[in-house]
């Protein structure tokens, strides 16, 4: 009796041990992340932008912090969590260097340096060697003045792997000079220069191609026909048109003739 009884008390405690278990591997695989690769045929970020930003801790804002910063070469800036992929949560103020994010900003293209994920170091002094925080970032606002293009304020978003970030991802026409209907004298009419996904922060495309090789007159191409990596989710209507292929003008036709 008392030994069917301890089998029993086993085959539950097993049994219980063994739900435990499956519970716990359950959780785990649901905890972690997937991981994301760049897969072939679909742009890479270019290696000869790969740069660490390299930033100072900044205990307060307002706008004669903020000129001051400027006026010794600094841009003041904000890095956030990533909350929703857009907005962030808690926030840290830092200032970075003017001349670095102009040259980065120049050389790349605004929508692309939007695009595009960067190493940050804050430091107590830039030429110090302690490295107060190390992040990955990926810029979410840039601020430009109106006049001279000066770089007035950036903002960071935190990007680690388990992030989805949303990305105003830069568009490339490519194949204009073969399109039948460009070659026709139509007209080519760029509607959309950046179109917005969710991206895993592993895989933010630098930018996507856009295919005109085909496309003839009338035609256009619309969002959801986009050549994307499959991870990423489009944040804008499939049917939104993001270059079309227009007619000539009747007066240009009769001129033609």
């Amino acid at each position: 009796m008392l030994i069917r009884r301890a089998a029993a008390l086993s085959s539950t405690a097993i049994s219980y041990h063994l739900r435990r278990l499956s519970t716990a591997a359950l959780l785990q695989e649901v905890d972690t992340p997937p991981e994301f690769a760049y897969l072939d045929g679909f742009p890479k970020p270019d290696p000869k932008y790969d740069e660490t930003i390299y930033a100072i801790p900044r205990a307060i804002s307002g706008k004669n912090i903020a000129a001051k910063e400027r006026k010794a070469g600094r841009v003041p800036s904000i890095v956030f969590e990533a909350e929703d992929g857009q907005h962030g949560g808690n926030k840290r103020l830092i200032s970075v260097q003017t001349n670095q994010i102009k040259k980065l900003v120049n050389h790349m293209g605004r929508s692309f340096f939007l695009a595009r994920l960067f190493d940050l170091e804050v430091r107590p002094e830039i030429d110090s060697g302690e490295i107060v925080e190390k992040v990955r970032v990926l810029p979410r606002k840039l601020h430009l003045h109106a006049g001279t293009d000066a770089v007035l304020n950036v903002t960071f978003i935190r990007a680690p792997s388990s992030a989805w970030l949303k990305v105003d991802v830069p568009l490339v026409f490519r194949g204009d000079d073969v399109s039948p209907g460009l070659k026709k004298g139509s007209s080519l009419n760029i509607i959309k220069r950046t179109v917005k996904y969710l991206c895993p922060a592993d895989i933010i495309p630098p930018f996507i191609d856009v295919d005109l090789s085909e496309l003839d007159v009338g035609q256009k191409i619309v969002a959801g026909n986009l050549n994307v990596h499959p991870a990423l989710k489009l944040l804008r209507p499939k049917d939104e048109a993001v270059v079309k292929i227009m007619g000539a003008r009747v007066s240009d036709q009769r001129k033609s003739k």
